[in-house]
């Protein structure tokens, strides 16, 4: 079988520039894939489309299924007819995403034209909406759940009537007449997402770009997902979780990380034949073409901590789905498009369930240089069947990293490159063009040569992330055309 090497740019929608204060799946998305058709590269990977909860993180989400309203192109809305042209604001035109003000000026616009459509009578738009609405599963219960949130500020779901976190059939039969509005407001914005998703996918499809997503292993503990199903995790009598997920104490972190979110039962899951997940898979198969599963050693085993726990020092290691999951997902869907985040402490039965489904892992070439040459992160150790990126969303840029480090470690980087310190950031480029990893991304900020304050996200800091944005004008045809030629030059400009 032929091996079709190709490589794309990594760049989330809400870093697109335009009006609104953050990107948007209008003008500007469509701009993005132009460049990405004319620079020669056949993917653009994004990170999960979630409607992003507690610190605007979108491995933070309500919803495993739900997309995010604030990616709604206003405009759209205005060709329409249910908005006006005059209350959309010229001015919010920053360089990083003010998600307070976003929020406070898109949301009230978003209800705005919810009301407007619902009254507007019938026509094509209402029949395709009610169609959304009968044959989304998980959209009563998304919006049942918001429409409680609404109800119920600033407390998590466990904290609600026991009635309702008990999900007693006939008071959640009342709420969803009595909020009626409201649940209808909140399926208006998952159909108007979804339906602008789809035209933005349509349209990189014939631009012969595909579009490489992200779906987070774990899920919010204050999301419908858990609300809805609370025999698929972990939690006790009153709702709460008994176990929660992180990373064990390592070189980096004496106390290790502890994320919060609940655990799967998996022997509960088995039971229903991996139903959620099945469903999971099959709805993010529906928006994208590749898939990045984030932190797959979790299948194979998990950090589990006890709840309660201020560190994730007292856990243990607690065992996965493994093979059984894959294969009922390989049954249902066949050869999955699934590439494994396999970053981190990975061991070999990780290693072994990565490829025993064939799922490509991940190179980072900004781990590559800190020990010797048998890292597997260098060049030279690359295997075909992997993902090569200089950096992801959670690094530094290629420019910030490097000037990071110290003298001794520059000089390690210099020599393996064999170059003398100038232009680093194109040729770290190179390097990953030039690797035998089957696919390679490319961080639109090291294609900017942009420093570290361009950063996607820091973790373990919870303010100042996921609000970077590029201005305008910055893809030029200039840029493309250097981009192109390394991409030929390493036989990526194939398309899909």
């Amino acid at each position: 079988m032929q091996i079709v090497r190709k490589s794309g740019i990594l760049l989330h929608p809400t870093s697109l520039p335009g009006p609104g204060g953050i990107g948007s799946l209008g003008a500007e998305a469509r701009k993005f894939i132009d460049f990405l058709h004319t620079s020669g590269q056949s993917l653009w990977q994004v990170l999960p489309l979630g409607y992003t909860s507690y610190g605007n993180s979108p491995y933070m989400c309500y919803s495993a299924f739900a997309g995010n309203p604030l990616l709604i192109d206003l405009e759209r809305l205005v060709a329409e007819g249910d908005l006006n042209a005059t209350s959309l604001r010229d001015d919010l035109l920053s360089e990083r995403v003010d998600y307070q003000q976003v929020m406070d000026y898109k949301f009230g616009l978003l209800r705005t034209a919810a009301a407007a459509f619902f009254a507007g009578g019938g026509g094509e738009r209402v029949e395709e909406f009610w169609h959304f609405c009968d044959t989304t599963h998980w959209l009563h219960d998304f919006a049942l759940f918001m429409a409680f949130k609404e109800q119920y500020p600033r407390k998590s779901w466990c904290d609600w009537p026991k009635e309702i976190v008990q999900r007693e059939p006939a008071v959640l039969d009342e709420a969803s007449r009595s909020l009626g509005s409201a649940i209808g407001e909140q399926k208006y914005l998952q159909w108007q997402f979804f339906r602008q998703w789809h035209e933005v996918r349509d349209y990189a499809t014939r631009q012969s770009v595909g579009i490489f997503g992200d779906i987070p292993l774990f899920v919010a503990y204050d999301s419908c997902d858990v609300w809805a199903n609370p025999h698929l995790f972990h939690l006790d009598e009153g709702g709460r979780p008994t176990v929660v997920a992180g990373v064990p104490p390592d070189y980096f972190s004496k106390s290790g990380q502890l994320w919060g979110n609940p655990l799967y039962n998996w022997d509960s899951m088995a039971q229903e034949g991996y139903a959620w997940w099945i469903e999971r898979v099959r709805s993010s198969l529906d928006l994208y073409d590749l898939i990045r599963i984030d932190h797959f050693r979790g299948f194979a085993a998990c950090w589990e901590v006890p709840y309660g726990e201020k560190t994730a020092t007292n856990g243990r290691w607690a065992p996965g789905p493994g093979e059984a999951l894959f294969s009922a997902l390989t049954r249902e869907f066949g050869d999955l498009p699934i590439v494994a985040e396999d970053l981190g402490h990975i061991t070999p039965d990780v290693e072994a369930l990565r490829d025993m489904f064939s799922f490509p892992g991940m190179k980072i070439l900004q781990f590559a240089f800190g020990s010797g040459p048998d890292n597997p992160y260098l060049p030279h150790n690359h295997v075909c069947s992997s993902v090569v990126y200089t950096g992801t969303h959670d690094n530094d840029t290629t420019a910030g990293w490097f000037n990071s480090l110290s003298a001794r470690e520059k000089k390690m980087v210099l020599r393996y490159l064999d170059r003398n310190g100038d232009g680093i950031v194109w040729d770290l480029i190179r390097t990953a063009l030039a690797s035998v990893a089957d696919t390679c991304i490319l961080p639109l900020q090291d294609l900017l040569e942009l420093p570290g304050d361009a950063r996607m996200n820091l973790p373990g800091v919870a303010g100042g992330n996921w609000s970077w944005r590029f201005g305008e004008g910055v893809l030029t045809g200039k840029l493309a055309k250097r981009l192109l030629e390394l991409t030929q030059i390493y036989g990526r400009d194939r398309k899909l």
